[in-house]
């Protein structure tokens, strides 16, 4: 047990004093068994998994898959499960921006300045074809893809993705930011 604390960084009597033994709780118990008992952590792992558990969405629903957004909220989904209940209109108080539907071109800028003023750390969802692709719109009113504007983190495939898709999606995130996977700002600086 001590060399796994020592990994951790931690200066306990029993890092500080080598040659003593095993105490009597830690020979009754055993080291596994005390790990798990003790549910030691670190303080980022800590942060990252409140972080996940409360997780504001904002929503920028622009077409038939701000329908399906819409309905995670109720009975059937119930996204209060993971402390996401509170959509907010302000991106000040929000941290996952989902992007669903069409976005024009005329709607870049107003979506890069509502990303713009979200708090970090924040991740983005493209929930659809179109947003993810442009969809079946191939034209030159429609962005062929929301990660021109913005760095985006999880695309939800379909047209529109059901309701499970999205779900999926928001866990896939709450996964990776709980490994300590860094939004996609961090990993590439601006969108291309």
């Amino acid at each position: 047990m001590a060399a796994r604390l020592r990994d951790y960084g931690l200066q306990s009597e029993r890092l500080l004093w080598p040659t003593k033994g095993p105490s009597r709780f830690e020979e009754e118990m055993g080291v596994d068994e005390l790990e798990r008992a003790l549910g030691l952590t670190t303080l980022e792992k800590a942060v990252r998994w409140a972080q996940t558990k409360s997780m504001w969405p904002d929503t920028f629903g622009l077409a038939c898959c701000a329908i399906e957004m819409m309905s995670i909220v109720s009975a059937r989904y119930d996204i209060a499960r993971f402390g996401m209940e509170a959509f907010r209109s302000s991106p000040r108080q929000a941290d996952l921006l989902i992007v669903s539907g069409r976005v024009a071109h005329k709607m870049a800028a107003p979506l890069r300045q509502i990303y713009d003023q979200m708090v970090e750390p924040k991740w983005v969802i493209a929930m659809g074809a179109c947003a993810s692709s442009g969809g079946m719109f191939n034209n030159y009113t429609i962005l062929q893809g929301v990660d021109r504007i913005v760095p985006v983190d999880i695309y939800v495939p379909f047209c529109p993705p059901r309701p499970e898709a999205l779900m999926e999606g928001i866990l896939r995130i709450h996964e990776a930011h709980l490994a300590g996977i860094p939004p996609a700002y961090e990993r590439r600086s601006v969108a291309t």
